[in-house]
């Protein structure tokens, strides 16, 4: 799995926001704590804004903070948000492609691939990923050594 830039920095903003539910953050604050380009993080949050995923406050105590609980979105819901689709290729979903020859299995490949994902991201909650404490089917991957290599 390959996540731009873009993806990680929405994932890192959302996971700061969901451990610090009691106040508001800065897009300041939010670019220092993660390491994330604040002018970038900007146009991030306002994708994860229209999403509904977060929500400003104006004023001197304002800032950003989530529109939800933490254990109310997904990880798989931040990706959605800024990327689209969790598994397409050139823009295309799994299940519209169309291979022949030696190719042709590649699609079932493709869509597994994609429920994996899907088994996975939409499963683990922001709240899972700050108390690093996950569902015991992500769990059983995790203690798998070869998950590690």
């Amino acid at each position: 799995m390959r996540l731009p830039a873009r993806t990680d920095y929405a994932l890192r903003a959302a996971l700061e926001l969901a451990a610090s539910p009691d106040a508001p953050l800065t897009t300041d604050e939010l670019a220092r704590r993660q390491r994330i380009p604040t002018s970038y993080l900007g146009s991030i949050l306002a994708e994860l804004r229209r999403a509904t995923l977060v929500r400003a406050r104006r004023g001197p105590d304002g800032g950003w903070s989530l529109a939800r609980t933490a254990n109310e979105i997904r990880l798989a819901d931040v990706i959605r948000a800024v990327d689209g689709a969790l598994a397409d290729i050139a823009g295309t979903r799994p299940e519209n492609l169309r291979y022949s020859g030696p190719a042709e299995g590649l699609q079932p490949v493709l869509v597994a691939l994609r429920a994996a994902e899907r088994q996975i991201l939409d499963e683990v909650t922001l709240a899972d990923v700050v108390a690093q404490r996950f569902p015991s089917r992500v769990r059983k991957l995790l203690d798998d050594p070869h998950a590690w290599e």
